[in-house]
């Protein structure tokens, strides 16, 4: 057997490819043998004597399949996992997206008027104590605070409205007193 190195390192840049890329016809080995520089390479690469290798295929239709199973929420069962559960979603991670989440509805809510500076001051505060778990949570909070003001604020009216009327009454009761006081005076006189 004649050994066809030369020939196969000097086919590797013509064909553009590493040595284990090169194939050298088996059948042609005489033909092979003779060629000693490039531009013979050239020519048995025309003949198709020597031939580049096609790219082997690592396929990853499989992984892919497999990956799409676990999405679906398969093969994660308590004998695949390695890790402990906050080795593998971290609850810092959960608990920074939890806070960013409640953190920008307020933000929303104070830039759209629907809350005041005081009342979005408190909600931050007890978002940042761990008192709303959600989102849906936080807005019932909102919702019922907000409902919690507006009665304050009609039962502190109601209590003006009822000062102002007894205010009236008795300024009223004090005017006929003194009414009658002077009729008295006069009647005396």
């Amino acid at each position: 057997m004649v050994s066809l190195k030369l020939q196969k390192r000097l086919a590797a840049p013509v064909l553009k490819c590493g040595k284990r890329k090169v194939w050298l016809d088996p059948n042609e080995v005489n033909e092979i043998s003779n060629a000693n520089s490039r531009q013979n390479i050239r020519k048995l690469v025309k003949d198709g004597f020597v031939i580049k290798k096609p790219t082997v295929v690592h396929s990853r239709s499989r992984h892919l399949r497999h990956l799409e199973a676990k999405s679906k929420g398969r093969h994660t069962g308590y004998g695949r996992r390695k890790g402990t559960m906050n080795a593998r979603m971290p609850f810092k991670v959960l608990w920074m997206r939890r806070a960013r989440v409640l953190r920008r509805l307020l933000k929303k809510y104070r830039d759209s008027k629907k809350i005041d500076k005081h009342l979005y001051r408190e909600l931050y505060a007890a978002s940042k104590g761990n008192q709303y778990k959600n989102k849906r949570v936080l807005m019932e909070a909102i919702h019922s605070k907000k409902a919690e003001i507006q009665r304050q604020k009609l039962l502190v009216e109601q209590a003006d409205a009822r000062k102002l009327k007894a205010k009236l009454k008795l300024e009223k009761k004090a005017a006929k007193d003194e009414k009658k006081a002077a009729e008295r005076a006069a009647e005396d006189n």
